[in-house]
């Protein structure tokens, strides 16, 4: 026991039974059995697992005193994943887990990978560039390590290209590449122009200009085959994860190897004590202690507290930071942007958890990336009009969003209000939007502004475009719908319906105000 690797081999057995002799707690002895303990524990844990147990062994890895041993985690999970690159996804996952609670953990094994890739890539030691670099990816893609550090290791990897350097390279970007091409499509975009002027300077070998060729097309396939995080790996949320900005060029990184080797501890019981309180917070555990020791009014003070814990958590919280508003909204756009047609946008959207209230977001945002296109898109037509369909409250909130946007119409740049004025004009003229909601529009000189006449010119030619400009007229001069057209007719003064006769007539619509023609001629002087 007094050598640093523990000394000779001592069977299971005897090694229980030199344990329980060795009484005292506060011995270097004691310690240094325990230390070994440890160690081999971590190393077993680590050893063993994989995608289907993961979830099992983590508590069992932070029943291990994971402070006293992080230097023996980092070591053990180093040496396991340069073992076998392809479980690299698991020890990551292990670890984003295991810094969400221990931090310190974390930031001591990206410390120590930055280091040992400074240390292999000035050795020219490919093998352990290759695995270290497939673990920081991994450690990225888990928001662990900060995208800087892939950056600037892909910019070191692609300063002066070699063979080596560039097959690293392509390797790593394979793991990491979806996650930049997320979260930095500017820098990621200048990678790939990088790798193809190496591709195009011909100066590196066949092999190598295969490789990128095919990374190249894995890109263009959006990663199908490399995505950033496995759903069964996804353990840990977005929010609660503690990334490390640790950089490449970085001078004060400590490695801290005394770490790995058994040192003895003077308040080892008191560091005990702590890392039993963190234990039991993380893993929810009470002390065995108190539980032995309750009677019955103990159990009814517990319940007497879990009520009050209840009443506390029904007490409601309201998020004056519009956090959740601002993630349904991006949530909304990426199913919006990631479907192929009409139907299958339809359909993933339904499964959002909208609650009830937030149902004008959706409309909003369908108006928003309609707006944002160079060109109308019918597809979002077809999306508004299905919504419309399945259930009155869309077309409420769809009414509330045409009157919004036709108050607001002034905001809005010209091509921006053509591409709204022909997503309203498809649901009027598909029958999904009632035609009461014109009457809003009120076609005075007063009443109305450049903008708004444009988006009336645009929404009204559009439907003429479909229903033909009879089927239009007829549906104007229903004698039904004749309160809400008025403002778009008006006979409350000749000024006014000479103003919208000329409108009208202006946008090759003038069919329609021969009414308002025969009124102006009999109207009282």
């Amino acid at each position: 026991l007094t050598t640093r690797a523990g000394g000779a081999y001592i069977p299971p057995h005897r090694l229980r039974q030199m344990q329980q002799n060795v009484t005292d707690r506060s011995s270097e002895q004691y310690q240094r059995i325990t230390w070994e303990a440890l160690k081999k524990s971590i190393n077993g844990l680590i050893n063993k697992v994989n995608k289907s147990n993961v979830k099992m062994l983590i508590p069992e890895l932070f029943g291990e005193n994971l402070v006293r041993g992080r230097g023996l985690f980092c070591r053990s999970m180093m040496k396991a994943q340069s073992a076998s690159l392809p479980f690299t996804p698991v020890y990551a996952a292990v670890a984003s887990v295991i810094n969400t609670k221990l931090p310190a953990v974390g930031a001591l094994l990206l410390t120590r990978l930055v280091v040992q890739f400074r240390r292999a890539f000035r050795r020219n030691d490919k093998t352990v560039c290759l695995a270290v670099s497939t673990f920081i990816a991994h450690l990225t893609n888990q928001l662990i390590a900060h995208e800087i550090l892939a950056l600037q290791i892909l910019a070191l990897l692609l300063e002066r290209p070699t063979d080596d350097s560039v097959e690293i390279a392509v390797g790593f970007m394979r793991e990491v590449g979806a996650h930049l091409a997320n979260v930095s499509p500017k820098p990621n975009n200048a990678i790939y122009e990088r790798f193809r002027a190496i591709l195009h300077e011909g100066q590196i070998d066949k092999r190598i200009q295969y490789m990128i060729e095919v990374l190249f097309q894995v890109r263009k396939d959006k990663y199908k085959d490399n995505q950033p995080i496995l759903q069964e790996l996804d353990l840990v949320e977005e929010e609660d994860q503690i990334t490390h900005y640790i950089g490449l060029d970085d001078e004060d990184l400590e490695v801290e190897d005394d770490l790995n080797v058994f040192k003895f501890d003077p308040n080892y019981e008191e560091n005990e004590k702590k890392y039993s309180e963190i234990k039991a917070e993380i893993l929810g555990e009470g002390s065995d202690d108190e539980s032995d020791s309750d009677d019955e009014s103990g159990e009814e003070e517990e319940d007497d507290e879990s009520d009050e814990e209840a009443e506390q958590k029904k007490m409601e919280i309201q998020d004056e930071t519009n956090a959740e508003i601002i993630a349904l909204r991006r949530r909304i756009y990426l199913t919006v942007m990631s479907s192929v047609d009409f139907e299958e946008c339809c359909h993933k959207l339904m499964k959002l958890d909208i609650r009830e209230g937030q149902e004008i977001e959706l409309c909003n945002m369908i108006i928003e990336c309609c707006s944002q296109e160079r060109t109308f898109l019918k597809f979002y037509g077809l999306i508004a009009e299905r919504f419309c369909k399945m259930n009155r409250v869309w077309c409420e909130n769809f009414t509330s969003a045409f009157t919004e946007v036709y108050e607001t119409v002034h905001r809005y740049e010209t091509n921006r209000l053509r591409n709204i004025a022909k997503l309203f004009a498809h649901l009027f003229y598909t029958d999904s939007l009632a035609w009461t909601c014109f009457s809003i529009i009120r076609l005075t000189e007063d009443e109305t502004t450049s903008a708004s006449r444009i988006f009336t010119k645009i929404l009204f030619q559009e439907i003429s475009e479909f229903l033909g400009l009879k089927k239009l007229k007829e549906r104007i001069d229903d004698p039904y719908m004749a309160d809400y057209f008025q403002g778009m007719f008006p006979k409350d003064n000749p000024k006014n319906t000479r103003f919208a006769i000329n409108y009208w007539t202006s946008i090759g619509l003038g069919a329609l105000t021969q009414e308002l023609r025969e009124w102006l001629r009999t109207a009282p002087q």
